[in-house]
């Protein structure tokens, strides 16, 4: 999905177009808080900008193109009299640099995350005329030391992590923090209810299909105190949910020498006022720990919602990924949740089709699946990327033996979270007001339960005589009387 900035006045102007997850909708909004207070007009519509920045998805073959599409569209602008340069940040460009800029010849520049500290020189410098040398790609994972307890001190430019540069805080424009004292400067992009907020960035583990850790780099925590600095900034802001985003949240605290300090540090988010909900997202379930699952339950404001990174259930597959756990393990996991959390809602993801999965590992996650109750579920076919260990194993299926199993998993997954949607009919749920569109009378009223998280996990869809009086950002108590597909239907009571 692809999110543009609103208009603010002055300076050159610019267009932020993101894609992919919530860890780049953040970067996104610290490259805005950036150009804002170098100056630069932020504009939504691409073609009312000088230059248009896409920040880009690197993680599957979907993503990317994705991003390539969106670079070569922007760049179609160019000829509009206005838009003069097209820039691409992000993860693909962080990735592959000069070969993107070597084959994408349409895109002005392509700058990688150290580029972010000075972001609005270098486009200053390209409008000019300039030229900026695009991002040569290296193994982020070698930039930080090896072991996690000696990278606090690094001053590796990491999105998210750095100071803001500016002598004078004062100068900030309004709506731009550190107003509350965050570390890295941050312009929110959007005026929902929900937001974003930056745990931590990169990743220790070695999963043997996944590239991310070579350009997001080794794992490295934010210090609690800049964290509920900018959770309270976004408070003030009238976010009243805040959703703590990393690669690998339940290693939050290992490099700070605390392997709990997520424990620790929920609660002092919960006592920020004007936040109602505190999600917590990406979870490893090989890392999950008793007391994370008690502070998640016994901590007010935490959502009731674990985003559990599975990926298979079979044993031999997931040890070829480089994983740890089974079927029995993960449905063990699920049940000490709920044991706690009976109504907690679960979400994960899955690859099938990987290299020696047998039909025999496919018929046991289809099997998990089944006793797993998950509220929502996504599927993905393997595909090899570029650097990866498992880009050299042997049993590769054919693309059509993972195209199959893809199409029946998926199709099991819908009937599945379909069920449970409708397992909670009779449910009183917390909803969260996320849109109200009003029209000869009538209003359509729709928000997210604190078992389903933003844009993937559904909606409930709010009715009955007192829900056309709603607002966007009001938390409501509601009952569920019916469901369609993974969607609720529920009345405030």
């Amino acid at each position: 999905m692809s999110r543009t900035v609103p208009t603010d006045p002055g300076g050159r102007t610019v267009a932020l177009i993101t894609l992919g997850c919530a860890r780049n909708d953040v970067d996104s909004e610290e490259l805005a808080g950036r150009l804002a207070a170098e100056g630069w007009s932020l504009v939504e519509d691409p073609a009312a900008a000088e230059v248009a920045v896409v920040n880009t998805c690197g993680f599957v073959d979907a993503a990317k193109k994705d991003s390539i599409d969106t670079l070569l569209s922007a760049a179609d602008l160019k000829g509009n009299g206005v838009t003069k340069a097209v820039v691409a940040v992000g993860c693909l460009a962080e990735r592959y640099g000069v070969q993107l800029a070597d084959e994408l010849p349409e895109a002005d520049a392509v700058l990688g995350f150290d580029h972010y500290l000075e972001i609005g020189d270098r486009l200053r410098t390209i409008l000019s005329g300039g030229h900026v040398a695009s991002h040569t790609p290296s193994d982020r994972r070698k930039l930080l030391p090896l072991t996690p307890v000696e990278r606090a001190g690094s001053a590796l430019s990491v999105p998210g992590h750095g100071t803001h540069g500016h002598s004078s805080i004062a100068d900030l424009p309004e709506g731009v923090a550190p107003a509350s004292g965050p570390r890295a400067l941050r312009r929110r992009l959007g005026d929902g209810p929900s937001a974003a907020l930056k745990l931590a960035s990169g990743c220790d583990r070695r999963c043997s299909f996944c590239a991310i850790p070579s350009f997001r780099g080794a794992f490295l925590s934010r210090r609690p105190a800049d964290i509920l600095a900018e959770a309270r900034w976004l408070a003030e802001q009238g976010v009243r949910e805040v959703v703590l985003v990393s690669e690998n949240s339940t290693s939050y605290g290992k490099d700070l020498g605390d392997i709990r300090l997520l424990e620790t540090l929920l609660p002092e988010l919960a006592a920020i006022d004007g936040l109602d909900w505190i999600r917590v997202s990406y979870l490893q379930p090989a890392e999950m720990r008793p007391t994370l699952i008690d502070a998640m339950a016994a901590t007010p404001k935490v959502t009731p919602y674990f985003d559990l990174s599975f990926q298979h259930s079979a044993p031999d597959v997931l040890r070829r990924m480089r994983r740890f756990g089974d079927t029995e393990r993960f449905l063990g996991l699920l049940a000490s949740i709920r044991e706690k959390l009976p109504l907690a809602g679960a979400r994960s993801n899955f690859i099938v089709g990987f290299p020696g999965e047998s039909e025999a590992d496919y018929k046991e996650l289809e099997g998990f699946l089944t006793e797993a109750r998950l509220d929502a579920i996504g599927v993905f076919g393997y595909s090899d990327e570029d650097g990866t260990e498992a880009a050299g194993f042997d049993g590769k299926l054919d693309q059509d033996e993972i195209d199959e199993r893809a199409a029946r998993l998926s199709e099991l997954a819908e009937e599945l979270t379909a069920q449970r949607a409708a397992e909670r009919i009779g449910e009183r749920i917390d909803v969260l007001v996320e849109r109200v569109e009003t029209d000869a009378g009538s209003a359509e009223v729709e928000g997210r339960a604190a078992q389903q998280g933003p844009e993937t996990d559904g909606s409930v869809r709010l009715v009955g005589p007192t829900a056309a009086g709603l607002r966007v950002g009001a938390l409501v108590s509601a009952l569920v009387v019916d469901s369609d597909g993974v969607d609720l239907v529920a009345e405030p009571r």
